[in-house]
């Protein structure tokens, strides 16, 4: 009996291990491997049912306090980073340390006529447009950016965008209520 115990415990801390990967948080990872080896040393100790809860409910606190720490660390240093480079987003998820070249864009009006644009979305919440005009000369511009789902949210600083994006392999697709934009991805 003791035997079976043992091997349906270890199968459920190994259960418990391979799910942590899906935590969004150090508290909450931190909280799942607590109360995984808390139930094991409670298991070890007591060798019975209320020794191995108690353990697991030990771990668990003792596991979300440690990550949690991590957490509040994480965060520090995140904030450093945005003073350092201007930013208030962490958002930029897909989309961050990727470069596209913009291959079309409707409607056309209202849009100065340019020789190339290139759009750079920095991993610290910038997006930087390279415009070549069709005089060589180059305009840049630099605003903050977050994406949220499949939205893509750009502050300019007159102007809000608001925007859904999809990306295909190397093609990004950009659709707001006045423009749809289609990018190909440098890298």
């Amino acid at each position: 009996m003791r035997n079976s115990r043992w091997q349906v415990l270890g199968g459920s801390v190994c259960l418990l291990l391979v799910s942590l990967g899906g935590c969004e948080t150090g508290g909450k990872t931190g909280a799942l491997a607590g109360s995984g080896i808390g139930a094991l040393a409670g298991q070890a100790i007591g060798r019975d049912t209320k020794s191995t809860l108690i353990g697991a409910g030990v771990g668990a606190g003792v596991g979300y306090m440690i990550g949690n720490e991590k957490d509040k660390e994480h965060a520090k240093e995140m904030n450093q980073e945005s003073k350092a480079h201007n930013y208030t987003h962490t958002e930029v998820k897909p989309l961050g340390g990727t470069r596209w070249l913009l291959v079309d864009i409707a409607p056309k009006s209202g849009i100065p006529p340019y020789a190339s644009k290139v759009v750079e979305f920095r991993p610290y919440g910038r997006v930087i447009t390279t415009t070549t005009n069709p005089d060589g000369s180059v305009d840049v511009t630099d605003e903050r950016y977050r994406v949220v789902g499949n939205a893509l949210v750009i502050n300019k600083p007159d102007l809000l965008i608001n925007a859904q994006y999809d990306i295909s392999g190397d093609e990004m697709i950009v659709s707001a209520e006045n423009f749809r934009a289609v990018l190909k991805r440098m890298r």
